[in-house]
């Protein structure tokens, strides 16, 4: 296919680790790539070693060659999970222009040390200077990169996820009632405020499922024992990684979606329960309060596991309120954009650093 067929510049989209992980920007980035390819784009997959954001030596070395061999005719489609990790010098010497497609910066990880914040902050500072431009998620991303990172708005394009309707028909809630959470076992994501809320509403019915793999081992021990010494061990189930299908068939018969969130970038998770007429609780953290409408969703502060409880308890008990929350929920899953909209925004951001002088 010729640069004119396929809309512009090969695109080399840099991702590092496994594709088929099952986290947000991972499925992003899937899909993102397929929407791109279908646009008639040419897009090839460059995978980067496992191990990002805190690389190692051979990961480095590998990142350094694969990145210097993109040509400078091509475009450098790179995931921020590598690009905020890698070194200013490194990118500096790449030839192709780069775009950055930034889910949320490094440095917002929740529970890194002070110090590690601060340097991560540092380089991801310097290196998005490099890059012709940003692409990100959300509103709630582009306004942290130009106010704490001070890039320039011009250089920074909202591409909001794309979804596709459910092809699991909704059952209603069950009895008990599910209460559904999705997120990696990894302190950002809260389980640990979730099971303390659900200890507090235990003098009523209901079942939980926690989807997520494990990303840190100590994380995800604690809230083992957690569960248990709660007394919640026959109530609340660590379901782990499971597919596509398992996933729809838990948000299908799913009361409640409930995910204690210290940080999110976007949150696809909270769209996926809306497109299933879910009502949700959550927090006032990053970009969930652009992501969840009012209606359908109850959001507390971070950490708040009484108010987190007190928001569980209305759904479940007030029938006029879940049915409310649920038909919100339900319109706004509706109204969610495709992938050919994502694409179309990304795409001319590829097209727009093609045609910039790279200066570096």
């Amino acid at each position: 296919m010729s640069e004119t067929d396929s809309g512009g510049a090969e695109v080399v989209f840099a991702i590092p680790g496994d594709l088929a992980t099952k986290t947000g920007g991972y499925i992003y980035d899937a899909r993102l790539m397929d929407a791109l390819r279908a646009a008639g784009r040419t897009v090839r997959h460059l995978p980067l070693h496992d191990g990002f954001p805190q690389p190692d030596a051979a990961a480095l070395e590998h990142a350094r060659a694969a990145l210097a061999a993109v040509a400078p005719r091509q475009v450098l489609l790179i995931d921020g999970l590598a690009y905020g990790a890698l070194g200013t010098e490194l990118l500096a010497g790449v030839a192709a222009p780069m775009v950055v497609m930034l889910h949320h910066p490094l440095a917002l990880e929740d529970g890194l040390p002070r110090c590690l914040a601060q340097v991560l902050f540092e380089r991801e500072r310097a290196n998005l200077v490099l890059a012709a431009h940003i692409v990100v998620p959300s509103p709630h991303t582009a306004q942290v990169l130009t106010e704490r990172y001070g890039v320039d708005p011009g250089r920074v394009s909202v591409a909001l996820p794309g979804f596709a309707r459910p092809d699991v028909a909704r059952t209603g809630p069950g009895t008990p009632p599910l209460i559904l959470s999705v997120g990696i076992l990894a302190a950002r994501k809260g389980h640990d405020v979730l099971l303390r809320a659900l200890s507090m509403v235990s003098d009523l019915p209901w079942q939980a499922e926690i989807v997520g793999r494990e990303q840190d081992a100590q994380v995800a021990a604690a809230l083992h024992a957690q569960r248990d010494a709660l007394g919640l061990a026959e109530r609340v189930r660590f379901a782990g990684c499971i597919d596509e299908a398992a996933l729809a068939e838990l948000y299908a018969h799913s009361s409640i979606f409930a995910l204690a969130t210290r940080y999110e970038g976007y949150g696809m998770v909270f769209s996926e329960a809306l497109l299933h007429g879910l009502p949700i609780v959550s927090c006032r953290a990053g970009a969930v309060p652009d992501t969840v409408p009012a209606g359908a969703g109850r959001l507390v502060e971070p950490g708040d596991a009484d108010a987190f409880a007190g928001e569980l308890r209305t759904l479940l008990t007030d029938a006029t309120a879940h049915r409310a929350a649920a038909a919100a929920a339900k319109r706004a899953g509706r109204a969610l954009p495709g992938w050919d909209r994502a694409a179309q925004v990304t795409g001319a951001a590829l097209d727009a650093a093609a045609l910039t002088p790279i200066a570096r």
